[in-house]
């Protein structure tokens, strides 16, 4: 038991240096070199807001150029299988999200899900099930397709700006902000 709080505790530590690694060089790859070392599959140009890692986190797969959100939870197991199977204790499996892909805030993506390339995830949406149609919104719960990124492009091109760009506006007019 106190292995297993070590462990833990270990893990936490060496997450909050790779997050203080990405400040300080101003690149995400520290974030994704911790999450490889812990199992995970990820590809290049990712962007990682959430702690990822679980018991199964080799179960999990991750493309070139993905952003996942804050607090995005990646089931790879579900225990209320010892429930319905007396002797077993869960049901497994892997999570494949593809390239390009934005899995939003306080998302779930359960076990078995796979996306595929330019997919965005509404925040708060919970993955139950796999999509393979590229350029689609999902959201939800359960999640179900939403819209297009064609559709997506001409309701928000208007919106779409830097950082920078928009604490400038703002000074002038502050009427973009509000969703209509």
């Amino acid at each position: 038991m106190l292995r297993f709080v070590f462990d833990r505790v270990s893990k936490k530590c060496r997450y909050y240096i790779a997050k203080i690694k990405c400040k300080l060089t101003h690149s995400h790859e520290p974030m994704s070199d911790f999450y490889r070392r812990g199992g995970v599959t990820i590809g290049k140009g990712c962007l990682i807001c959430s702690y990822l890692l679980t018991p199964e986190s080799y179960l999990i797969e991750i493309g070139d150029n993905t952003t996942v959100s804050t607090g995005v939870s990646f089931c790879t197991h579900d225990n209320c299988a010892k429930l319905l199977f007396p002797g077993k204790s869960d049901f497994f499996g892997k999570i494949v999200i593809g390239n390009n892909c934005f899995i939003g805030e306080k998302s779930i993506i359960l076990y078995g899900v796979t996306l595929a390339d330019n997919i965005i995830v509404g925040a708060g949406s919970v993955v139950t099930k796999s999509f393979s149609q590229e350029r689609i919104i999902i959201g939800g719960n359960p999640a179900r397709i939403i819209g297009t990124w064609d559709k997506l492009f001409e309701k928000s091109k208007d919106n779409a700006m830097r950082r920078q760009d928009m604490e400038a506006k703002i000074k002038s007019d502050d009427s973009f902000l509000v969703r209509r």
